[in-house]
């Protein structure tokens, strides 16, 4: 499921367009209404997410506790929340320089679809209760050492884990057909076909910057060669943008970091921690979506309410490892509460984060190896040279 999802969003958006030209009314209304219903469940899921899969995360890595546990776990939180302001800052110069400013705004009087009926499915609480409720639980399971309470979470975050991949992913590529279809049929899909391609191009180009700055900086840090470190990553990086997936890609990230001479202690200990808690290329990604979305649809982007979403996602984002599209699922609350997007919104910016869902994950993977070589360095028992 998880090679073929970028497959799926493919022919999601394709039949889209074409079922938007040919189906009447009646059918772009039914499609509308599953819209709106799958948003609903949407912000049903997602506060669930962030208990059922951060608060056991909070747990294991409470088990490790340390002075080298808190100093990766820093670092990777400190790389992740740059990341996000570094693509935040290119992309809010780059893009107005080939993205219609306001593109959406010529749509707005484009023929509108009203659902058949609507269905209210009230979340069990706000993301930021979420959150709160994770950290406290979280840390309490590790300080009291119940070990019935690590179960229970870990039951319930199989069932957030099963409904998300049985559920909420296959249906991500019903609600952007249905969404590509209702844009086709108004009229809206012109701007959009051209703005997809841009964004997905600016935001991979970005990563690949934000792996080159953070490889100098560690290498600085480690006495390293910093651009052969890099490319002995190439496999990691190749399977990740292949898989799409940060977890699955252990094995070869391990190795990766074997052949920069990593040792075995710190490459075993900060590669599978990384994989958890190091989400640069998903930061990357997902802002430059964001600042593309707000561009298009000329919403305003307040620094301070980007910021606020910036370091709420960094750590939201120890929810994304195991989930196809994690981090995405995991920031969709805060885009709503934060930045103010709407449904349809968020639905656009889905299709553009899962149109080529890879080259997140591949640089995750290739920026744990950065942050190996700086733990290696001041904790390793002996320095390798590059």
């Amino acid at each position: 499921m998880k090679s073929s999802l970028f497959v799926k969003i493919v022919v999601a958006i394709l039949l889209g367009v074409a079922l938007g030209i040919v189906l009447p009314d009646v059918g772009i209304r039914a499609f509308k209404t599953f819209n709106v219903f799958f948003a609903q469940l949407l912000k049903f899921i997602v506060p669930l997410l962030i208990i059922g899969l951060v608060t056991p995360a909070i747990a294991d890595v409470g088990k490790g506790a340390g002075r080298m546990l808190f100093t990766v776990l820093a670092i990777s939180y400190l790389s992740t929340v740059s990341a996000g302001f570094f693509a935040y800052g290119c992309a809010e110069f780059l893009l107005p320089l080939y993205v219609g400013e306001g593109a959406m705004e010529s749509a707005k009087n484009a023929k509108e679809f009203l659902p058949y009926f609507t269905l209210k499915i009230p979340p069990v609480c706000d993301v930021i209760t979420a959150l709160a409720l994770s950290f406290i639980t979280g840390i309490g399971t590790v300080a009291t050492g119940s070990e019935h309470l690590r179960r229970c979470m870990d039951d319930f975050s199989s069932i957030v884990k099963l409904t998300i991949n049985r559920v909420i992913i296959p249906g991500i590529p019903v609600y952007i057909l249905s969404m590509i279809s209702e844009m086709t049929a108004s009229g809206r899909l012109k701007t959009m076909a051209g703005v997809m391609f841009k964004v997905i191009g600016t935001g991979w180009g970005l990563t690949i910057v934000f792996l080159i700055i953070l490889y100098i900086i560690a290498g600085l840090l480690s006495k390293r060669n910093p651009f052969a470190c890099l490319w002995r990553m190439l496999p990691a990086y190749l399977t990740g943008l292949s898989i799409a997936s940060s977890s699955a890609v252990i094995p070869v990230t391990l190795e990766c970091c074997e052949r920069n001479r990593i040792s075995k202690d710190i490459r075993n200990f900060v590669v599978p921690l990384c994989a958890n808690v190091h989400m640069v290329g998903s930061a990357v990604k997902l802002l430059t979506s964001v600042c593309a979305i707000a561009l298009i649809y000329k919403l305003e982007l307040p620094p301070a309410k980007v910021a606020n979403f910036i370091f709420m996602v960094a750590v939201a984002a120890v929810a994304a490892p195991g989930v196809m599209g994690g981090v995405l699922m995991a920031s969709v609350g805060f885009l709503e509460s934060i930045l103010c997007f709407t449904a349809e919104q968020t639905g656009v910016l889905m299709a553009l984060y899962l149109a080529l869902d890879g080259y997140g994950p591949a640089a995750n993977v290739t920026g744990d190896g950065a942050i190996a070589m700086v733990i290696d360095r001041f904790f390793g028992k002996k320095g390798y040279p590059s």
